[in-house]
């Protein structure tokens, strides 16, 4: 093998170990270098995108993880397990132009937090930030995808890239690119520099926001040692972006290729509004106050009058049922004062007739308020007929067995007659008295036991008095 091959294969053999891991991971959906591909859409405008929330729709894509949006912090991205790599990747493309990102790294070894612009035919732009080493950003760049290990450069940062947030801004045309760090430049590359304006990046571009593990065990060992060594994912590591201001020099609606050529002269611009443009100044969904706002004045007045029909109704039904419900409080309130009346005259009849109304018995009947019936009261050393504790001391015995008179039969009123049991002889015909002498309820003594009810009838060991004993 001739030796200038022998020198043209270590070289190669030597870019791949120290190849950046950022130009490994980037592939193109179709390359213009090889064959015929769709436009790009434009951004055609600028914009900041403030990442306190979810940016404007259709503007970034999401890949392998997700973000989540904080007004103080901005967007997290957090890479938790192996093969994660998450990423924001613009749906629009610029062309020459400008990127400010407010960003703060994410630490651990072989943790790399990245900004980068890509573009079809690879030409790329990188900030990098290597978890392991606090105190330096790297800036890279290359074109149409070729490695080259000397492309890349540290800056040093004060204050450290892992604590604090900082503003890293790239600033590109045809003429010179550079790299900005808090409104400081740190480096310009000139198109003359980069293999005589091959490798420089001069095609349209898109802008991407990630992290990922540069230190993979199953990468390649080139790859792992410049990201500082093998990742530990046993615990999540997580990058930061409050802020991505991005202006697109050129204005217009689409970018394609005219050639194969790869130059930014080959770039032919569509003229009108982008997709992204017309997403990004999209009103905002309006509040009821704002969508009132923009009515017409007779349609409101039109409102006014409805609203106040309406409320005409309803005013009017509610006085209706206020009114009702007053008339309804004013007879229940008749009703219970009416009851008062009555109860107040009955206490006075009882205290003209010289009895206790609050007493639990006394001589005579009660009166109920209620029915205007009379019904009897027993003293409180009485039992009522069928008591438990049976007959009560000196007062009637139903069965005669204690020695008191029997329970006196009562009167049938449809018969002029009384019962007796069945036997022989005659049932004595006793005419109904023409009057009830009064009944003496006072139970003092069995000598002044009361007499029967109504007209005296049979009784024990007092037949013969009407017709003989039996």
């Amino acid at each position: 093998m001739p030796a200038k091959s022998h020198l043209m294969l270590a070289a190669a053999l030597f870019s791949s170990v120290f190849v950046s891991p950022v130009a490994a991971q980037l592939q193109t959906d179709c390359d213009p270098l090889k064959k015929t591909c769709p436009p790009d859409p434009a951004l055609g405008t600028m914009h900041l995108f403030n990442f306190n929330a979810t940016p404007p729709e259709h503007t970034f894509n999401l890949t392998a993880g997700t973000v989540d949006y904080n007004v103080d912090t901005g967007a997290a991205f957090t890479m938790r397990k192996k093969g994660e790599s998450v990423t924001l990747i613009s749906n629009f493309y610029f062309f020459f132009g400008k990127t400010e990102v407010f960003l703060k790294a994410a630490s651990g070894t072989g943790v790399i937090s990245s900004i980068v612009w890509s573009s079809d035919v690879l030409d790329e732009v990188d900030w990098e930030f290597k978890g392991g080493n606090a105190t330096h950003a790297f800036s890279n760049y290359f074109g149409k995808g070729m490695p080259d290990w000397k492309n890349g450069g540290d800056h040093l940062v004060e204050g450290g890239v892992l604590d604090d947030y900082h503003n890293y801004t790239c600033v590109w045309t045809k003429d010179k690119l550079e790299w900005w760090l808090d409104g400081g430049l740190l480096r310009t590359l000139l198109p003359k520099d980069a293999n005589n304006t091959l490798n420089y990046p001069q095609t349209p571009m898109k802008l991407s926001l990630g992290i990922w593990a540069g230190g993979d065990p199953d990468g390649p060992q080139g790859t792992i040692d410049w990201a500082g060594g093998v990742t530990d994912y046993s615990q999540p590591h997580t990058m930061y972006v409050k802020s991505a201001l991005v202006e697109d020099y050129s204005s217009g609606k689409e970018y394609s290729y005219s050639d194969q050529s790869g130059s930014w002269q080959s770039i032919k611009i569509a003229s009108g509004n982008s997709t992204a443009f017309e997403n990004i100044n999209k009103e905002p969904e309006k509040s009821l106050s704002e969508k009132w706002n923009d009515l017409p004045s007779g349609t409101k007045s039109g409102v006014y009058a409805a609203s106040g029909g309406v409320g005409a109704i309803l005013l009017v039904a509610l006085i209706f049922y206020y009114f009702k419900q007053r008339r309804r409080g004013q007879q229940e309130a008749a009703l219970a004062a009416q009851r008062l009346e009555q109860d107040r005259v009955e206490l006075e009849m009882y205290k003209k007739e010289g009895r206790d109304p609050d007493a639990l018995a006394f001589d005579g009947t009660e009166y109920n308020s209620k029915s205007g019936m009379a019904s009897t009261t027993y003293g409180l050393s009485d039992s009522p007929p069928g008591s438990s504790a049976g007959p009560p001391q000196k007062t009637w015995d139903p069965t005669g067995s204690s020695g008191a008179a029997a329970m006196p039969l009562l009167r049938d009123d449809t018969m002029s007659t009384y019962r007796d049991s069945p036997g022989s002889g005659p049932t004595p015909q006793i005419p109904a008295p023409t009057s009830t002498p009064p009944i003496n309820r006072s139970f003092s003594s069995s000598s002044n036991a009361p007499g029967r009810m109504g007209s005296p009838g049979p009784q024990a060991n007092a037949y013969g008095a009407y017709g003989g004993a039996r």
